[in-house]
């Protein structure tokens, strides 16, 4: 049974409405992980001396051009300017937006910013404009789904381009006058399951500038919505397994729908892969499933405040259909250009909370998959393929992603765990850093995980990890690698419930409630080097961390969640759930020269909102960003929203565009 929401069970800078239908209130609950894993704190005295670990400064020139050819040279870095200047750096110069509390989209002078979509804009044929007070299921399914996520862009010419973008999660509470869970209607409960999935659009560029729009007449032939009844197919090694049948499908082979999809990526063949989230919270009776989908945090009855999809689709009641939550969870591979393709869910990616699946193809020729499980103490992973990718092979190199292996990370410090102590206080080495190593899970159809077949790994894969004594991380977001260095980065939200004998080099602070980003630098086999660039936060605690810049230079910055890169290598990061009394926005910050470490807030989003993306376009002249759930603020509803943001009515999750007023390069 879900608990009641508590005073601290949104210690960070979420608001208690956002915890309730963003993720079901998962921080109300006990931790899900509760294996015996060491923090690798623990294990630190067991590893090799500080000075004989692989650091990961001296591992940069083992991954340069890591991603191939495009790979570009080094940018010459001018000097810093203070942050209330015109600042330089990496490529960089524009005036830092100051943090706000406002109801408003702000950009630094000289930009311009426009919406692109908004929840409710036609995109199928036949779709009726957007009516707030006549909403019905079928309409919403031709229309531009609600809180939007991961975009990115599959360019088509010049000035034409498909706009992909996640819809995450719904919150009735802002969608419907006088919505109450006990009380939905089956015509909101549709609404709400057309609403989720993910959307193609066309857009177009109007020339000479950043700005993109809404392609508004024509076929636009590729628009798409998926939602959660879209028929999909399984493949990979578990694709047919026991687990993944059901009474609708018997073969375990043709899944419907894709729930709560954050973050993504996209393959060297064009498709979009978009991740399955917190998908527990639509399911009811967890208790009459298999034992380990308790891993998974289902709810073990029906909670009063639960979607309630098991009334319009029985499907999601586990008591009727118990491996049905197995169906969900997984990396979905969806192609912009056919619009009648079935969503691939690949099994070989394993099954979690998904924050992303970032490819790259290795110098070997081997494609790999970073992807994180964005909960409390939740784990770091990496899919290998087993084939090698062929250049201009589309048929061949459809196939990489089901057969491959999947390792897990266990992180090690490089100082003494009495220098760890959960105040964030550097070590005497002066940084947070150290070695690791990427442990095997499954191989194929072959387990490395004892007690485990491989379909168990894939499908139960947080216990595997247990099993192996992955590192406890806090809540492993977005993930993402450096085009110009080849370096991985990690984003490291927050998580309030680490205490200070949890404390570990990798996740240095107790009641982490700002977060902090980690790079990884592949080694030799199975090792990596890592280090900590940023400890996230108010400048003036001295727990936060720069990457040595002076910090009375920089922006204050909380809660990392999606970050890109520019072909700079500049790290751009969009914030979820400040915990610093601002609103969300995306932040930049080189990574190289004198300049490293020089955070600076590029734009802010309205009240109650979070930044979702970003993506910063090939030609960087545009920066989209989708912001989702505007005005989601304690207290607000339909008729007295929190935010009015983007057309002065009802808050609509909206992708909005940024680009230079005189079609400069962004951050120029």
């Amino acid at each position: 049974m879900l608990l009641p929401l508590l005073p601290d069970a949104h210690k960070g800078g979420r608001s208690a409405l956002t915890c309730r239908f963003r993720c079901g209130d998962a921080c109300a609950h006990d931790v899900a992980n509760r294996s015996g894993n060491p923090y690798f704190g623990d294990i630190a005295a067991e590893a090799l001396s500080r000075r004989g670990v692989l650091r990961a400064g001296t591992l940069g020139a083992l991954v340069i051009g890591a991603v191939g050819a495009g790979a570009l040279p080094a940018v010459a870095d001018p000097d810093p300017g203070p942050a209330t200047t015109h600042a330089r750096g990496g490529g960089l110069r524009f005036t830092p937006v100051p943090p706000q509390t406002g109801d408003v989209f702000t950009v630094p002078g000289g930009y311009d910013s426009a919406v692109v979509v908004r929840w409710g804009d036609p995109v199928l044929p036949g779709a009726p404009a957007f009516d707030f007070d006549n909403q019905s299921g079928d309409a919403q399914a031709k229309q531009f789904g609600y809180n939007c996520d991961y975009v990115t862009l599959f360019p088509m010419g010049r000035d034409r381009a498909l706009l992909w973008v996640n819809h995450e999660y719904t919150n009735e509470a802002l969608m419907f006058r006088g919505y109450s869970a006990p009380a939905a209607t089956e015509e909101q409960i549709k609404i709400g399951m057309a609403a989720h999935g993910g959307s193609v659009v066309e857009i177009e560029r109007a020339r000479g500038t950043g700005r993109w729009k809404l392609v508004t007449t024509g076929r636009r032939r590729y628009n798409r919505r998926i939602t959660a009844q879209t028929p999909m197919r399984f493949t990979g090694p578990a694709a047919g397994h026991d687990l993944l049948k059901t009474a609708a499908d018997p073969e375990g082979r043709n899944p419907l729908g894709m729930l709560n999809n954050c973050a993504g990526g996209t393959t060297p063949w064009g498709t979009v892969l978009t991740a399955e989230e917190n998908f527990d919270q639509y399911f009811v009776n967890g208790d009459r499933a298999d034992p380990n989908v308790a891993r998974y945090a289902i709810p073990t009855n029906v909670p009063s405040n639960n979607r309630r999809f098991d009334r319009v689709d029985e499907r999601f009641d586990l008591a009727k259909h118990p491996n049905e939550a197995n169906r969900f969870g997984w990396i979905v591979e969806i192609d912009p250009f056919d619009p009648d393709g079935a969503p691939i869910k690949r099994t070989a990616l394993g099954r979690f909370k998904h924050e992303a699946a970032t490819t790259s193809v290795r110098r070997d020729g081997r494609l790999e998959a970073y992807m994180g499980d964005d909960s409390r103490f939740e784990y770091v992973y990496k899919f290998v393929s087993k084939e090698r990718y062929r250049h201009g092979d589309d048929r061949h190199n459809r196939t990489l992603l089901d057969e491959g292996t999947l390792y897990v990370a266990r992180f090690t410090g490089d100082s003494p765990k009495e220098e760890i102590d959960g105040s964030g206080r550097l070590p005497e080495d002066g940084g947070f850093d150290g070695s690791g190593e990427w442990i095997p899970l499954v191989s194929g159809n072959t387990s490395h995980v004892p007690g485990m077949t491989a379909e168990q790994v894939l499908v139960f894969t947080r216990v595997a990890a247990d099993k192996v004594g992955a590192t406890k991380m806090d809540r492993p977001e977005d993930v993402e690698r450096n085009p110009v260095t080849g370096g991985v980065f990690v984003a490291l939200t927050n998580n309030s419930n680490r205490t200070p004998a949890q404390a570990d080099e990798a996740n240095p602070r107790a009641a982490n409630k700002s977060g902090h980003i980690l790079e990884i630098v592949e080694g030799r086999g199975t090792a990596f080097a890592w280090s900590i660039p940023l400890v996230c936060g108010d400048p003036n605690d001295p727990a936060t961390y720069f990457a040595g810049f002076d910090k009375t230079k920089v922006s204050p910055i909380s809660c990392p969640d999606n970050v890109a890169f520019d072909r700079d290598g500049n790290l751009w990061i969009g914030t979820d759930g400040n915990s610093l009394g601002h609103n969300d926005g995306l932040f930049v910050m080189p990574l190289r020269g004198r300049e490293r470490g020089y955070v600076r807030q590029f734009l802010s989003v309205p009240v109650g909102a979070e930044t979702c993306g970003p993506l910063v376009t090939e030609d960087q002249r545009s920066v989209f960003v989708a912001v989702q759930h505007p005005g989601e603020v304690d207290g607000a509803t339909p008729d007295n929203p929190a935010s009015r943001w983007p057309d002065g009515d009802q808050p609509r999750p909206s992708v909005v565009v940024v680009w230079h007023g005189q079609g400069k390069k962004i951050g120029s």
